[in-house]
């Protein structure tokens, strides 16, 4: 194990103490399982479905007709990108 000198606040060295009594556990053993577990909880990675659903709820509103005309909106006349080389070109006469 390593070594490490911490600052706590008074509120937090009052908490780690509660706990260390209440659990009868030393207070570096109560500090190091409240790390681990905040830790851990951090590197969780989600699964496929859930950052799917996740990615499903993050996402803006796209336009009603979005799945009937999709190619338009990727590469034809409704496209950011090609929309211009699709759109009818006003005539100059």
């Amino acid at each position: 194990m390593k070594r490490k000198q911490i600052y706590l606040t008074e509120t937090l060295d009052r908490e780690i103490k509660y706990i260390s009594l209440k659990q009868n556990k030393p207070q570096s053993e109560v500090i190091r399982d409240i790390l681990e577990k905040n830790i851990t909880k951090k590197k969780k990675k989600m699964s496929g479905g859930d950052f799917l659903l996740w990615m499903a709820k993050h996402a803006g509103k796209g336009p009603k007709d979005l799945s009937k005309n999709l190619d338009r909106y990727l590469y034809g006349d409704k496209s950011i990108k090609y929309g211009h080389l699709y759109r009818k070109k006003k005539s100059t006469r």
